[in-house]
């Protein structure tokens, strides 16, 4: 039984990443791996996303070069949305807590998580001319 119910988490958190996150973990969706196999590829997908995020973040900081005080906004809402991913990704890994299984949820959380981030970014650094909300000026 237990068996069963975690391979069912499994397919359920591989449906809730499937959006943002399919580029790489397409790769491992389609494996026919072992568990060790899949949590390893998963891993890799996430550590990707991760080093993009970590780019397009140091691309934010730098046009933040000139404006203190956005930058510290920044720094203080980066370190609360990893906060938020940390709790997040360990509430959705907690149905296979102990499992084999558990650090592929918990990557493909992650993955998920971060991938959505991205886009943020992606949004921060090309916002239109003239709007208002957008905290990241525009490119030189």
């Amino acid at each position: 039984m237990r068996a069963s119910l975690a391979g069912f988490v499994a397919l359920l958190a591989v449906a809730a990443v499937a959006g943002p996150a399919r580029a790489q973990a397409d790769d491992c969706d389609n494996a026919q791996a072992s568990q060790a196999d899949l949590n390893e590829c998963y891993g890799k997908a996430f550590k990707a996303s991760d080093a993009e995020l970590n780019k397009l973040y140091k691309e934010i900081t730098a046009r933040l070069k000139d404006n203190p005080d956005t930058t510290r906004l920044l720094v203080a809402t980066q370190r609360a949305w990893v906060a938020f991913c940390d709790a997040e990704c360990n509430f959705q890994e907690s149905a296979v807590a102990g499992g084999t299984a558990a650090p592929m949820i918990h990557a493909m959380c992650l993955d998920g998580r971060t991938k959505s981030r991205i886009e943020d970014f992606k949004t921060y650094l090309n916002c239109e001319e003239g709007d208002m909300s957008c905290p990241v000026p525009a490119a030189n």
